[in-house]
């Protein structure tokens, strides 16, 4: 367990690393950088900056806070090996949500730190240091852009709605005919698509109501658990493809600023994949 003044301690310490590994990722943002490929279809990228934000941000944490566990995404991907996720106080950590995006000099990125105890997550930051935009959120305490309290857009009819995904995820064949499908679903049945390569974004994107929804499969812990509480705490959920509970280790990622939205998206994927019509939708909207 952690006190409420430990949680604070955290917070305010993980703010100040943040705030810091922004600093080197602006100093090289517009430079060449040196790329490796973690996949065979070349769609996840790491840089060095990558490995050196993440090897900052644990080795200052782990300094200041002995006994805590981490989960990083370029730590998993040199051991191949996902760490347990416990009851232990632990910290979730992407260096750059985005590498591809930062790779290519666009300037959709997020460096994302949550902090969970009892796999609850405490708070989350995800910092965008190109457009200086920090998204923060406390469990029980709203959530912030630069300051300003965030909430979700209330708009409850899917049609009305701008949803973003990620096409991208079409280039593994175990996916191409899902991700077709639900394209197309989404492109007929909301106002539009939105695609910006990085999922922690979209997700503080809601919460701040200038998208109302989004989906994605194949990402990993690190990728949304900063940004989940940063958006539930503006109004907003986050739950499984399937409708039911999100599984943080595994995420197959429904969000929207309202459940209502979220179950009309989850119906219209089931509506999709059958090749049924609209009248699901039209009674969801209308419940």
């Amino acid at each position: 367990m952690c006190s409420v003044a430990q949680i604070n301690e955290c917070y305010e310490e993980a703010e100040r690393l943040v705030l810091e590994a922004g600093k080197l990722i602006v100093s090289v943002f517009e430079t060449e950088k040196s790329v490796e490929q973690k996949d065979d279809d070349g769609v996840d990228l790491v840089t060095e900056y990558d490995r050196k934000v993440e090897e900052m941000l644990v080795k200052n944490l782990n300094r200041k806070f002995p006994g805590h566990r981490f989960i990083g995404e370029e730590e998993t991907a040199k051991s191949n090996v996902l760490p347990e996720y416990t009851n232990a106080p632990t910290w979730i950590i992407d260096p750059i949500d985005g590498t591809t995006n930062f790779v290519h000099c666009f300037p959709s990125i997020g460096i994302c730190v949550a902090f969970s105890v009892d796999k609850i997550i405490e708070f989350g930051i995800v910092y965008n240091p190109v457009t200086k935009q920090m998204f923060t959120g406390r469990r029980g305490q709203g959530s912030w852009l630069n300051g300003k309290r965030l909430k979700t857009s209330t708009r409850r009819d899917l049609s009305k709605c701008l949803v973003g995904m990620e096409p991208w995820i079409a280039k593994d064949k175990n996916y191409k005919s899902s991700v077709y499908t639900r394209i197309d679903a989404v492109i007929q049945h909301t106002r539009g698509l939105r695609v910006i390569g990085t999922a922690a974004l979209m997700l503080c994107y809601i919460a701040m109501g200038a998208i109302e929804a989004y989906h994605v499969e194949t990402v990993c812990a690190w990728d949304v658990a900063a940004a989940k509480v940063i958006l539930e705490e503006a109004g907003g959920v986050i739950i499984d493809t399937s409708g039911g509970e999100l599984d943080l280790l595994q995420p197959k990622v429904i969000a929207a600023c309202n459940r209502s939205i979220a179950d009309q998206l989850v119906q219209l994927f089931k509506d999709a994949s059958l090749g049924t019509g609209d009248a699901t939708i039209q009674a969801l909207i209308n419940s």
